[in-house]
This record gives C-alpha cells, structure tokens and sequence, in this order.
C-alpha cells in the first residue's frame, strides 16, 4: 500500500512539469524568405510568349519607327503600363518621350557606265546621310582615278592639281611602304583617313569634287555590314544639315563596275598603283568613259517616341538615384510585302523588360519595392542608329550624374552556333568596361540565381564585331554610366524576314529575365552606388 502511494505522490509531483516543459518548447527559427527570388520567378516562359506574340507578329508589320506598325507597338506597350498602374511620368501626362527625327530615303539611284545600268545594294551602295539633300545628277565622259583621295601634308593626292567640278575614282585605305607602316602616321596603325570616312568626302568638297567613287572590294560584306542604314529609311535626330554643305558625293562601287570604267586603262592604274606604294607619291589616271550617277532622296520630318516605366524608390536618401533597363522595341517594318517581324531582334529584349518591371511592381505591391528608383525604358530609333538612347541621354528626364546604371536586353530568345548543344548561355558585353563592381554584381547574381554560362568574347578590346558600340547602352557609357548588354549572338535570321516567332526559346528567355532582373535588383537595393573605377576601356 506504501509503495502505491509512493508512486501516486511521485507521477502527481511530475506531471507538471512534464506538461510545462510540452507546452512552451523554444520554436525553431522561421526559414528565411529570398525576397529577389520570389519575384524574380515571376518572370516565364508564359507571359514572355504571351507578349512577344504581340509584338512580332504580322499585325504589327516589323515596328519600323515612324509607321503605323511602330505605333502599334507604343499603344501596346503602354497599355501594359497602365495595367500595373505605373505612373505617367513622360509628356502631356503620358508614358512618352517625344524624339523628332528627319526621316530620309531614296526616290531614284542609279549609276551607268558605258550605257550598262548597275543595280543598288547589289552592285553599288550610296549612304543617304552622306549625300545631297536635293537631286543630284552627275554625266561625264571622264573619271580621275585620283590614288586613295587624301590631302595631307606628309601625302597628297590632290596637290598640283584642278579637280573642280571632276568625278574621281579613289580606293580605301592609305599608302602603306615594303614594311607595312603608312606613309601618313609612319606606324602599322593607319591614320584617320582610313577610320573616319567624313575624312576624304570632306577633302574632295575642299577641292571641289563634284562626286567620289569608292572602290570597294568587299561589297557585299559592307552592304551585310550596314544594312540597317541601307534598307529602308534612314533617321537622324532633329533637322538634318545637308550633307552637301560639308562632303562630295559618293557612292562605293564593286571591282566589276571599277574595271568597266578603268577599260582599257587597268594597267596604267596598276602601275600608278605600285608607284604609290613604292615612293609615297600620288598618281593620278584619266579614264575615258561614258557615266552617269542620279541620286534623289525623299525627305520628311516625324516623331517617335521613348516609352518609360517608372518604379520611385522607396529609401528617401537614395530614390534620387536611377537604375535604368532598356531594350529597344523597332525593328525594320515591311519592305513590299515581306513582314521582318523582328521577334529576337528585338522582340525578345522588349518582351523581356516588360517582364522586368512587372516583377519590380509584384514586389512594391507586397512592400518590398527598390530603395533607389528604376526606370524601364523602351527605346525607338535602335535599327536607325541607336537614336532613341542618344536622344534620352542629350535629353534626360532623369538627371543623367543620378543615373547609377543601364542595363541593356538586345536580342536573348535565340541559340547561335557555338552554343547548339547548350542554351543555357548569355553572352556579357561591357559589364567591367567603367565599373568591376558592375562585373561582379552581374556574376553573383547568375552564381546565386541562374547559373548561366557567361560569355565575354565579344566584350574583348580587340572584338571585330565591335557589339559593344552597337547597342543602346553605349551612349550611356558614352556619358560615364556603368553599362552591361546582354545578347545571344547572331543567327542566319538576323534581319531577315525569317526572324519570327516560331524559332524562340522561351525557358532561356526567362532565365535570361531573372538575371535581368537580379543584377537590377541588387543595383537599386546595396547600400553604397557602383562606382567607376575603370579608366582607358570605354
């Protein structure tokens, strides 16, 4: 009986503390939650499909600015702002930044020697912003084959001689001696007369020259090359100067128009040719030859517009401060009736910041908005010569010293060759050219979220693609801001009209978004602003 009671007493005394010690346990901690993550996932195949659907489709006839199928594209595009209730922040209380352009293209060219009629863009190529505003026509019975058309004090082709009124004849390039070194810059680098054409049309207008013709040996890689300004209609920003105040004529012409005016003569211009090279003294030849060249433009003024999308900031010390995502939404329009849709160039960029900022939206809605402010842009004017970012950076509507960074989205739906077996890839441009910071901000963010390969060929110094000066983000590097470009490289449907829709990868597309978005977000939300710390590079 004892030993019952003791028991009794014993479980009356520990129960207690048994239930005490249930009842108030310590809570494990709760899991952490990755803000960025959360909303970077809201970036899919999905709606990035969903969009660029839209935008590349035949409806929306390639969005060659100043048409109506550019139009198209503006009024769906800032419809989707409005959706998420960005505000309007650009002119007349919309979503837009008027650019004026003077739009110009050609009525009638034509070149014939000896009665043969040679085809542009196949035979010859002639720049609208390089020639006469008002008709221009041109017959002769006679051609100076005038050396490379330089007038330099250490080599001159012009001195000595009257060429006023003249058509001359001229090759590319400089006089180079036995050892490979110009006779103008006495090194193997060639001086401005090779690298700046403005140089040789400025001199023949010096002199005179009522029209220069280029040979070009390379014709067609020089059309390929400069397709954007040749196809089409070609912009500049606000009123043009006539060109003919300031440059001769010109036209770049094909080794078999060259050799049907040199005729008979192609010898004597070979000969004149290695006496160049040999003494570094110009020779000049005169070509009988019955040629004609007309060039007629047709010339109006338009406007396009910057579509901008603006999340402000949430940190009062910091919103001042600007994170800029661009992409540029034209493309090349119709040409007859041959839509170029343009759904990675660059259908695939727009669609990709539209996603963008929806995420920055999704996370200030749930109040985790950026601490500086972002503002998405959409660019127009790109396949013109990247007008529409040049114009906004001349002409900013936010202060361009507050401007931390730009982020550039051209072209990233599609797989080049090299990477046929793995799409999972971006290739990098400009991201360690001002900032390391930028660098490593962009690597950390695809360690952490992505995992994408990070190409950097094309970001090299001595890249001959030259893609780094290509896009809009150079005219923001041009002013100082730190600028990273993202690209998936070129593919045999680069500006053609077999860029459609149908050839995108879409789960690449989105991951290529969250990267995007990761690097923005970490560059609206540190503490301390990149800096530029790189000098030498731009």
């Amino acid at each position: 009986m004892k030993k019952i009671w003791f028991v009794l007493i014993t479980l009356w005394i520990a129960t207690p503390l048994f239930a005490q010690e249930q009842v108030a346990p310590v809570p494990p901690p709760p899991p952490s939650l990755d803000i960025p993550a959360t909303f970077g996932n809201t970036i899919t195949a999905d709606d990035l499909r969903s969009h660029l659907t839209i935008l590349a489709s035949d409806e929306f006839e390639g969005r060659e600015t100043g048409t109506e199928g550019n139009r198209k594209a503006q009024v769906y595009i800032s419809n989707h702002f409005k959706s998420l209730g960005l505000p309007t922040i650009g002119e007349e209380n919309t979503y837009f930044q008027n650019v004026m352009f003077t739009w110009t293209m050609w009525d009638e060219v034509a070149i014939e020697v000896n009665g043969e009629k040679y085809r542009h863009l196949w035979e010859f190529l002639t720049f609208p912003n390089r020639n006469s505003n008002s008709p221009f026509s041109a017959e002769t019975n006679e051609i100076i084959f005038l050396g490379y058309g330089i007038d330099d004090p250490k080599y001159s082709d012009y001195r000595g001689k009257n060429l006023k009124g003249k058509i001359i004849m001229i090759d590319k390039g400089e006089p180079m001696n036995k050892k490979g070194k110009s006779r103008i810059t006495g090194t193997t680098a060639p001086s401005e007369w090779t690298t700046d054409w403005k140089k040789k049309l400025a001199a023949a207008h010096k002199h005179g020259v009522k029209a220069v013709l280029f040979i070009e040996g390379f014709l067609q890689k020089e059309i390929s090359q400069n397709r954007r300004f040749l196809v089409g209609a070609k912009m500049t920003l606000g009123k043009q100067t006539d060109p003919s105040t300031l440059y001769a004529n010109s036209c770049y012409i094909s080794s078999n128009i060259a050799q049907a005016i040199m005729g008979k003569k192609i010898k004597k211009i070979e000969k004149a040719r290695r006496k160049i090279r040999r003494r570094g003294k110009s020779r000049s030849v005169s070509l009988p030859v019955n040629f004609k060249l007309i060039q007629n433009k047709n010339i109006r003024n338009l406007e396009g517009k910057n579509i901008m999308a603006y999340i402000e900031g949430s940190d009062p010390k910091l919103k001042d401060e600007v994170v800029i995502v661009t992409a540029h939404y034209d493309h090349l329009g119709k040409r007859g009736d041959d839509v170029y849709n343009g759904a990675d160039d660059n259908g695939s960029g727009t669609s990709t910041v539209l996603e963008v900022i929806e995420a920055f939206v999704k996370a200030k809605k749930e109040g985790h908005g950026p601490r500086r402010s972002v503002l998405c842009m959409l660019v127009t004017g790109e396949e013109k010569g990247l007008l529409g970012s040049k114009f906004y950076a001349e002409n900013p509507v936010f202060p361009i010293k507050n401007t931390v960074a730009n982020i550039n989205v051209d072209m990233v739906g599609r797989v080049d060759k090299k990477y046929a077996d793995n799409p999972n890839y971006i290739y990098v441009i400009g991201s360690d050219r001002l900032s390391t910071e930028l660098h490593e901000i962009n690597e950390a963010a695809n360690k952490k979220y992505t995992n994408l390969v990070l190409d950097y060929t094309y970001n090299a110094d001595d890249d001959p693609n030259r893609y780094y000066y290509r896009s809009d983000h150079y005219n923001f590097a041009e002013k100082g801001i730190p600028a990273i470009f993202y690209f998936n490289g070129t593919h045999a449907d680069y500006h053609r009209i077999t860029d459609t829709v149908d050839k995108i990868n879409f789960d690449k597309m989105a991951i290529i978004g969250r990267l995007v978005f990761h690097t923005a977000w970490e560059l609206a939300n540190r503490d301390k602003r990149i800096e530029v710390n790189v000098t030498g590079r731009n």
